[in-house]
């Protein structure tokens, strides 16, 4: 990704014709590009805000390059999809991804799509043995070794190997996500279709009632908050703490009193299992276990809740779904054994894909950042011991080859280039760009659509369609995430930091939500997200909290205010803004 931390970035190899030159899409004058490499700009860069919403640091940025860029390819190949590979660009301090197409004969990519198939069809029976019996095992090997190796009291070249080996370790990790990934959104999207073409194309959320209902590290996790939340409200001394209600004037008043000391314990319990997560993807915001903040104002939140039965709402689910299975096997009785065979390979990994790309997040994708985190601020918090840094987080504000170089250089106490001033600029650039609206597309249009598969629709599905136009001014619309129809207070929250005003009734508007975000939905009348598609974290999440959602409308945290009344249909995709109270 970019060097500067804001418009430039690395070279684009193409292959000869390489993708035509017209088609240039204009950038907005507020949104200068500067292409270091002409053949950069002939390629298709997209944002990608569902899980990249917002600006990102250059070190940030480089992790990405260097660990993600690669294991995502690596899966591509290994599933042989139509790309020769994708890039990332930091553009103005915000993401952006392209991918390389191949260029083949038709006949060419025909056969490598039929290979394509071939190599799913091979994973998706085998899904949950890959999980449980390969992927899961050295997913916990690469954790251990990390976590076993003492940053505070290693020298600058072991810490600097150590760093080497990390990044080694997490190209392989996301290597693994993708792998999961894909085939865990593929086996989604194909049983849908398949549903949908065996009994029916009427009910929008028909097919994915037979995959609800499973438990998962998400709501275990939302589970094991509710159990804290009832240990406080058992004790007016700890009741009376979260009273009030910033998360750092609670933590100083549990720590007052011994019932409340005796909760901080239990919550740094919770922590130690649960407390690896961030608010959102993304290096630069701190885990819970840093700012159990999120934690607090979860709690608080939950206070206010009468009592409620998670494992009984779960049954509920899970009875509705075996029903519903029960009925499709029926109704299956008389079609040819290969129809039958093929409905029971779905939904059976489409079921385990629906639990694993929760709990992925809780095994891989969290533990990484918070390990990635970590590791680098140990690099800043030399620097500024050694007054390179104003402060240990300025790190990010590097790129990966200069921390490299300030760390080699530091150890050989030779002189170093001012780092003050290079963070000092790029944060000048940061806030230059805070509120400048971002282009969705950058580059040149590709010169048609991609390939029609199952793999392609089931993407469509997680990520969601183009921004639909407006059609009315006090109507948005998006995809239909989560059934039903409740109208309630917006409260636009961009970080978990501001959930303390999420109140029960409240309709969450937020850009994007991750695992970390899930109790908010026990909270929350209903979601509506800027991005995401039916298939997304935000749409299964509030099916499984039986909430409304509209997901991927594209601009709702851009156009509704807290306090506005709102009213969420889930099943049409759209929500009506009203005028403030």
């Amino acid at each position: 990704m970019a060097n500067d931390g804001a418009t430039r970035g690395g070279a684009a190899t193409l292959p000869p014709g390489g993708i035509p030159t017209d088609g240039m899409i204009p950038t907005p004058p507020d949104f200068p590009v500067v292409w270091e490499n002409p053949d950069d700009q002939r390629l298709f860069w997209e944002r990608e805000n569902m899980h990249f919403a917002d600006q990102m640091s250059p070190l940030n940025a480089s992790i990405l390059q260097e660990a993600m860029v690669p294991g995502w390819n690596a899966a591509a190949r290994y599933y042989e999809l139509p790309v020769v590979g994708m890039r990332g660009l930091l553009i103005n301090t915000y993401v952006y991804f392209g991918m390389m197409p191949v260029f083949a004969s038709p006949e060419e990519l025909a056969a490598r799509a039929r290979r394509s198939e071939e190599k799913f069809a091979a994973v998706l029976p085998r899904l949950g043995v890959l999980w449980a019996e390969e992927w899961l095992p050295e997913i916990k090997q690469h954790f251990a070794h990390l976590e076993g190796f003492d940053l505070a009291s290693a020298t600058m070249p072991a810490l600097h190997a150590h760093l080497a080996d990390a990044l080694r370790r997490f190209q392989r990790l996301y290597e693994i996500h993708f792998l999961l990934g894909f085939v865990s959104a593929l086996a989604m999207g194909q049983f849908e279709e398949l549903y949908r073409d065996l009994f029916g194309k009427d009910g929008t959320f028909e097919p994915f009632k037979l995959l609800q209902g499973f438990d998962n590290k998400s709501l275990e996790t939302d589970r094991a908050i509710w159990e804290l939340s009832r240990k406080a409200l058992a004790d007016s001394e700890v009741r009376g703490a979260f009273a009030q209600g910033d998360a750092a004037r609670v933590r100083a008043a549990l720590g007052v009193t011994a019932s409340g000391r005796s909760f901080l314990a239990a919550l740094e319990g919770f922590l130690a299992e649960y407390g690896k997560p961030s608010d959102k993807f993304g290096l630069d915001t701190p885990s819970w276990i840093e700012d159990p903040a999120p934690v607090i104002n979860a709690l608080c939140a939950y206070l206010t809740q009468p009592e409620h039965d998670g494992a009984k709402k779960l049954a509920q689910l899970a009875a509705e779904r075996d029903r519903l299975v029960a009925d499709a096997r029926e109704r299956l009785k008389g079609y040819p054994q290969a129809v039958v065979s093929r409905f029971e390979t779905l939904l059976a990994a489409a079921q385990i894909g629906t639990v694993l790309l929760e709990d992925h997040q809780f095994w891989q994708e969290q533990p990484q950042v918070y390990h990635t985190r970590r590791l680098l601020l140990e690099f800043g918090r030399r620097f500024a011991g050694a007054g390179l840094l104003v402060a240990a987080d300025d790190v990010f504000f590097l790129t990966l080859d200069e921390l490299r170089q300030t760390a080699t250089d530091l150890a050989a106490q030779k002189t170093i280039a001012d780092r003050q001033a290079l963070v000092a600029a790029r944060r000048a650039v940061r806030e230059s760009f805070r509120h400048v609206a971002q282009p969705p597309v950058l580059g040149t249009l590709p010169p048609g659509p991609p390939p029609d598969s199952p793999f392609i629709r089931a993407v469509g599905k997680m990520f969601g369609q183009a921004e639909l136009p407006i059609t009315a001014p006090d109507i948005l619309r998006g995809s239909a995430g989560s059934p039903g129809k409740v109208r309630g207070p917006a409260k636009v929250i961009r970080l978990l930091s501001e959930a303390e005003k999420l109140r029960p009734g409240d309709i969450l508007v937020a850009e994007t939500t991750m695992p970390p975000w899930t109790p908010l939905f026990a909270t929350a009348a209903a979601v509506v997200t800027d991005t995401g598609g039916v298939l997304s974290h935000c749409a299964i999440v509030a099916r499984e909290y039986r909430i409304p959602a509209v997901v991927g409308t594209g601009r709702a945290t851009a156009i509704i205010r807290d306090g506005q009344i709102v009213e969420v249909d889930g099943d049409a995709g759209e929500v009506r803004i009203s005028v403030l109270p």
